[in-house]
């Protein structure tokens, strides 16, 4: 059977046999799959997605030190740090001493960092739009709605960070 399609050939899906049978599987191949269209996206404006994600954040949440960005997010510090510079010598945030601790730094947005998550938003929307049609609408709003009350209940929260060592605050 040939994997893809190719003309008439069947498509052999991401999670083939028994493994289907878990949510969990479908769950974490899905999740890489994805995670690579992505970066493959986003390789197109030079960012990755953990660019995307340190951006996203400060525009929630304001202007945060960089470990709460790192604990926040669940990003190890020397990652963390790489991906500020980078982040830094693009001119889309802009890192200062904290003056309450002259150790730390705050981060904060620049109004290119902006413009940028602005074109980051448009390719998303455009990759939901490409990757989702296999599903109705309607299936794609509950899947979010499901994908968004795993993300933010306590059980898998729990889970990853006692196999990380930590905990958001």
């Amino acid at each position: 059977m040939a994997v893809g399609t190719s003309g008439g050939d069947a498509v052999v899906p991401l999670v083939p046999g028994r493994l289907a049978a878990h949510a969990t599987c479908l769950l974490q191949k899905l999740g890489q799959v994805v995670f690579r269209l992505m970066e493959a996206e986003l390789a197109g404006l030079g960012l990755r997605v953990r660019h995307y994600s340190v951006l996203g954040v400060l525009l929630d949440r304001g202007r945060m030190s960089q470990q709460d960005i790192g604990t926040y997010l669940r990003i190890d510090a020397a990652t963390m740090v790489a991906t500020i510079d980078d982040l830094e010598k693009r001119s889309l945030v802009r890192r200062n001493r904290r003056e309450d601790d002259r150790r730390s730094y705050v981060v904060t947005v620049t109004p290119d960092g902006e413009k940028v998550i602005a074109q980051i938003e448009e390719v998303m929307d455009r990759l939901d739009a490409e990757l989702l049609p296999d599903v109705t609408p309607a299936q794609q709003r509950q899947l979010h709605h499901l994908l968004a009350k795993l993300s933010g209940g306590p059980t898998l929260t729990r889970a990853y960070d006692g196999v990380r060592g930590s905990s958001v605050q």
